[in-house]
């Protein structure tokens, strides 16, 4: 879903963004505030890129962290949790992954978690992506931005190939 869809959702729906993000590196919130109008549905986001800073800044409980590892739905979730508590939002979205060109927290390379809290409820996915790092991470940022679609309503337009109510 592109990005201007996913802020004209947002709006339509009197919602607000929250962006929780570690693989993508901020690349989420990026694309969406490169929209015209995006203050009106992003309220903001962090880039927890390593384990202290997901636990010390998003609050992930280090037991989550230490049972499905720091790659898994799991992680994500509490990521978009936090991230829409940080900032008062409607709509959490958390990003956990693995870019390459090594595995990372036992995952290999490819591997991509994103995941969801708001009004719609409580979803995660995981992906496996091929390419270099860039190539991972720009897919990752299509996962987030089909997660934030079905966030928000907005189905018909996710490209993710599975996408549960955690």
């Amino acid at each position: 879903m592109r990005p201007e869809l996913v802020v004209a959702a947002a709006k339509k729906g009197g919602l607000t963004i929250a962006c929780g993000e570690s693989v993508t590196g901020g690349l989420v919130c990026a694309a969406l505030v490169s929209v015209p109008g995006a203050s009106d549905a992003v309220a903001g986001g962090v880039v927890a890129y390593t384990i202290p800073a997901k636990v010390g800044v998003l609050g992930v409980d280090p037991g989550i962290i230490a049972e499905h590892g720091v790659v898994s739905e799991e992680v994500a979730l509490a990521m978009a949790r936090r991230a829409q508590q940080l900032f008062g939002a409607s709509v959490g979205l958390g990003t956990t992954g693995a870019a390459g060109p090594t595995q990372h927290g036992g995952k290999p390379a490819g591997t991509v978690c994103v995941a969801s809290v708001g009004p719609a409820g409580e979803f995660a996915v995981t992906s496996h992506h091929s390419g270099d790092r860039e190539a991972v991470r720009e897919a990752a940022v299509a996962d987030a931005l089909a997660v934030l679609g079905h966030a928000l309503g907005e189905t018909h337009h996710q490209p993710v190939t599975r996408l549960e109510q955690a």
